[in-house]
């Protein structure tokens, strides 16, 4: 055990020696190869696009980490590598002073990943959007969006996914820490861990890849709301990241930016304006609750602009906690009015 944290130590400061600008762009996929020394941002709002087809299962989309700093990729349908294995997400861990990262794989069971809530299914504990049965996935209808796509493997338990579900309305996207998930791994899923796993397909890898050289996934571009925060298949996102390459590329600028940007209280005033407009688009929140949601946010908007400019652009640290205090307090007013939409 002792050679073990010591082995885990030396891996994390020669992480952190290297130039973030040598990082590959693709993440390592088993273990903790990329270590970073600040939280990854909230997990954005999204709409789970339609299934493509049948057999494809759903892979929730996360932070990646490149040379330009924090990438979202899109979360997508994959196609799974055999028959009966699932997906489980990877996920950012804090430990010895970072972050680091741990990669997802497929596997017989979905085993520990930090307790983060990543929806449609993974909502923290497990997998509760489908079940292999004789070789053919059947799918939950209470968590997937079949689109116009015919599937005839459908069944709606409404309570796994209650049973499964970590609530975390500020949608932090890291286990440990301060402010992160509070959860460590059952026994259960540690000994899912030590089955045989298969890595990420070549799909998934090329998938990532693309993300990473996308300027409007980037973090430090859009504070939070990524471009493309969800895509239907790996294809058709790779068509858009190929478009937005050529039109306009990461520059040196973006990289420094990147390397440099800090999550801040914006990111948390653009998930919630998501979510308004996700809920009223959906007929959770009526219009009048979303008038007065919105309403509530640009009273916290204008609070933190008057903060800002009292403290030469910056926040103090009480007032970092006033905010979120009034965010957290707006956030469970939406959560509960989408519930009695429902």
């Amino acid at each position: 055990m002792a050679s073990f944290k010591i082995l885990r130590k030396i891996m994390i400061a020669a992480a952190l020696a290297v130039p973030v600008a040598m990082l590959p762009v693709a993440q390592a996929h088993a273990g903790i190869f990329i270590s970073v020394g600040f939280a990854p941002p909230a997990l954005p709002v999204y709409v789970q696009p339609p299934l493509p087809a049948p057999g494809y299962l759903w892979t929730p989309g996360y932070w990646g980490y490149g040379d330009a700093g924090y990438y979202w990729v899109p979360g997508v349908w994959v196609e799974p590598p055999t028959p009966g294995f699932l997906w489980t997400p990877g996920y950012w861990g804090f430990g010895g002073g970072v972050y680091g990262w741990h990669g997802g794989y497929w596997g017989a069971h979905v085993g520990f990943y930090g307790g983060v809530n990543y929806g449609f299914g993974y909502g923290g504990i497990g997998f509760a959007g489908g079940e292999w049965r004789g070789g053919v996935f059947a799918y939950n209808g209470a968590v997937n969006n079949f689109g116009g796509v015919h599937v005839t493997n459908v069944y709606v338990n409404r309570t796994i996914v209650q049973q499964n579900t970590i609530i975390n309305n500020t949608h932090v996207s890291y286990n440990g820490g301060a402010g992160g998930i509070n959860r460590q791994a059952s026994p259960q899923e540690q000994q899912f861990a030590n089955e045989r796993h298969i890595q990420p397909t070549a799909n998934q890898t090329q998938h990532q890849n693309f993300a990473a050289q996308d300027r409007s996934q980037l973090a430090s571009v859009n504070h939070g709301r990524p471009g493309t925060p969800a895509a239907s298949s790996v294809n058709s996102y790779h068509q858009v990241a190929q478009q937005h390459s050529s039109a306009q590329p990461i520059s040196a600028a973006d990289r420094s930016a990147g390397q440099s940007y800090r999550p801040s209280v914006n990111q948390r005033e653009g998930n919630q304006d998501q979510r308004i407009a996700n809920g009223e688009h959906s007929g959770a929140i009526n219009s009048r609750e979303a008038a007065n949601d919105n309403q509530r946010q640009a009273n916290i908007d204008h609070q933190v602009a008057n903060d800002r400019s009292a403290n030469g652009g910056h926040l103090t640290q009480q007032e970092h906690q006033q905010v979120n205090k009034e965010q957290n307090k707006a956030s469970r007013q939406i959560s509960k009015q989408k519930e009695k939409g429902k």
